[in-house]
């Protein structure tokens, strides 16, 4: 896609930029007369400005013409820039059209031209001319050609990875303008790409994907469904960034404007090109006053930290073509601002993304491949302390940017992290079988022989928060096959602690559910009726406990108020499955530390709209309906004697019957800590 001229014959004395109509960001150069024989992409402030270069008919500037010494400020420059090639402009053949994806800042111009110097490396190669035109526009040029002296020691690497600046075009006018020449890939930026109907074939061609290219991602195979080529197509996009981004990194650069709009895809070695580096920053400051070690780490810990969470945000986009709308973006980068964890945030998308299309949502699909390991480097990438980000090196060997040929070590937190997800996507089909029950179970013993926070201070720190009861493996009750009096939906069912003080080791339970009365004989169809909640407040004091685990023949004759457990027969269960190789226990231990509960007097709240609060007689119903179907532990809270499991997302609780509730936290409402 371009924009094309439509006189080729242009005058040598302005340009005279025009503003598009529309809500477009690029603007086109209007021909009145230029010391180029070309359009350019011009991109503007809201206000219409005229931008004048000075330039004679027979030559660009002073150093174009043979025989004429150079002035002051171009030898300045040279001495600047001398590790680098001066062009002249004789030495290009402006092009007649400008690509939509080289679009630049409001302070540049943007030309693309062909070197048509028989003697230059360059003969018949296209570039871009990048025309800058402010100060600070100079600035990123000249801080763009500088960082060559660093890159250009392993040529290879900058050749795959990097935009090119093969020069510079100066001027010596009273503006001394000056023109950067780099590399040419392609008419589109990966913005441009993503942003096409067609762009997963597009694309594939682009790279031209076969069996010897997917190796370089884990996998020997192309084709299969619209979600497997999706995810191995961005497995070699964010691979290929990584790679490029790890690059600078082992210089002592940062990137610091990683955006789609700045990255480009090269057809030519298929490799993705990271940018021109103008706004490059070095990780340790170079000036009159040294600064100490632990400022330079702390530096390049904050600019690392700030190109993943960059990175990140691009890998969010990829998979989740929806965040192209600015709208949906700045709802995902709420998210983040009211200081919600990265951990949470399948629980918030799936609520703002749209899941009923004909095929699914084909980004979510990604994600949840491979136990959420998707969604467990998108948090990594995007956490929330810089010390708690990924790097490139870890990154590249994530599981999600792994294909199934290569054989990668899962760490402890991604065993837990799928064990978590698995668990949750079981709970999500709505309808539990012996099966789906049997497996729930399962993954939630092996969470709590795993739970990585076993102190009450750990527990002190995590539990606050609104958690969402997802699964309770005791008795379900229904509608299905009952015909109450009053029939009742129930909605969310929510956990709140909030902890009074920091010093306290004592924290505050609500216990709310809402639900929906249906009054009369006939369901509506729709399923409205009267709103309602219940609110269950408690006092609960925790301490440090230990979970024990009893041996059949020791466990007869005892009286005991919970489910009575035989060790060797759960040990043996446990061990045999998939996950049984996560246990980091040879024989299953005699008891596991958790954190008690000692509950205090529960206080019940009712509320209930027209007409049903002013019948008591109705409400009560209501009430034992709404006690029938929902666990009794989120009625009575001090029959929740213990939490066996918690981290930043998912939380399990035991009851005094040994029944399991498992939470997730949400982030539909703020933190109360």
């Amino acid at each position: 896609m371009a924009l094309c001229g439509t006189n080729m014959s242009w005058g040598m004395e302005r340009i005279e930029a025009m503003r598009l109509r529309g809500n477009s960001s690029t603007f086109l150069v209007k021909p009145s007369s230029a010391c180029f024989g070309g359009p350019s992409l011009y991109t503007l402030p809201r206000r219409r400005r005229k931008i004048c270069f000075s330039s004679s008919t027979r030559s660009s500037t002073p150093v174009e013409s043979n025989g004429v010494a150079e002035s002051p400020c171009s030898v300045s420059v040279d001495e600047e820039l001398d590790h680098v090639k001066r062009f002249k402009m004789s030495d290009f053949k402006v092009l007649d059209s400008v690509s939509i994806g080289l679009g630049g800042r409001a302070d540049e111009v943007v030309f693309e031209a062909i070197v048509n110097d028989p003697k230059s490396p360059l003969y018949n190669t296209s570039v871009v001319l990048r025309r800058l035109i402010s100060s600070q526009a100079k600035r990123r040029g000249k801080r763009a050609i500088q960082v060559l002296k660093k890159l250009v020691r392993r040529k290879i690497m900058y050749y795959s990875y990097s935009m090119q600046v093969h020069g510079f075009i100066s001027s010596c006018s009273s503006r001394g303008s000056l023109t950067l020449v780099h590399g040419y890939h392609g008419s589109f930026s990966l913005r441009h790409w993503l942003q096409q109907a067609d762009w997963l074939p597009t694309l594939e061609a682009t790279l031209a994907l076969d069996e010897e290219s997917v190796k370089r991602v884990g996998d020997d195979t192309i084709g299969g469904p619209a979600v497997t080529r999706k995810l191995r197509l961005i497995r070699i996009l964010m691979r290929d960034l990584l790679i490029g981004v790890n690059y600078l990194h082992s210089h002592g650069l940062a990137h610091t404007e990683l955006r789609l709009e700045n990255v480009h895809v090269s057809p030519v070695d298929r490799h993705i090109k990271v940018g021109i580096l103008g706004n490059a920053a070095d990780f340790y400051e170079e000036g009159p006053i040294i600064s100490t070690a632990d400022s330079s780490l702390d530096r390049r810990q904050m600019m690392i930290a700030f190109d993943m969470r960059c990175v990140g945000f691009m890998m969010a986009k990829m998979v989740l073509r929806e965040l192209m709308d600015p709208l949906t973006f700045a709802k995902f980068k709420s998210f983040f601002a009211k200081g919600n964890d990265p951990s949470c945030l399948r629980e918030f998308l799936l609520e703002v993304l749209d899941r009923n299309t004909s095929s699914g949502n084909c980004g979510l699909q990604m994600l949840d491949r491979n136990w959420g390991a998707g969604w467990n480097l998108l948090s990594l990438l995007l956490a929330t302390k810089r010390s708690s980000r990924i790097s490139c090196l870890e990154a590249l060997r994530h599981p999600f940017l792994c294909g199934p040929r290569w054989r990668v070590m899962p760490s402890m937190n991604i065993i837990r992290w799928g064990l978590g997800s698995t668990a949750v996507r079981i709970t999500e089909e709505y309808i539990y079988g012996q099966h789906q029950r049997s497996r729930l179970s399962h993954f939630i013993e092996l969470m709590e022989m795993l739970n990585p926070h076993t102190k009450p201070k750990n527990w002190l720190e995590l539990l606050p928060g609104k958690w969402r009861l997802v699964y309770y493996t005791g008795r379900h009750v229904g509608l299905t096959l009952r015909q109450p009096t009053i029939r009742v939906l129930i909605g969310n069912v929510h956990l709140i602690v909030s902890r009074p003080s920091e010093l306290s080791t004592s924290v505050s339970m609500t216990s709310e559910i809402s639900f929906s009365a249906l009054i009369g004989r006939d369901w509506p169809h729709n399923k409205s009726g009267v709103a309602g909640q219940l609110h269950v407040n408690s006092v609960v004091n925790l301490k440090a406990g230990r979970r024990l685990y009893l041996k059949e023949e020791n466990s007869k004759g005892y009286f005991s108020l919970g489910q009575s457990i035989d060790r060797n027969a759960l040990f043996q269960k446990l061990a045999s499955g998939r996950w049984g190789k996560a246990i980091p226990y040879k024989e299953f231990p005699s008891s596991l530390p958790v954190a008690t509960f000692v509950s205090d007097d529960i206080e019940v709240l009712l509320d209930l709209g027209r007409p049903l609060n002013q019948e008591v007689d109705r409400a009560k119903k209501v009430l034992q309906e709404v006690r029938t179907q929902i666990p009794p532990e989120m009625f009575d809270l001090s029959k929740l004697v213990c939490g066996t499991y918690v981290d930043s997302r998912l939380l399990v609780l035991r009851s005094v019957n040994g029944s399991a509730l498992l939470f997730t936290r949400s982030c539909t409402d703020e933190n109360p800590r």
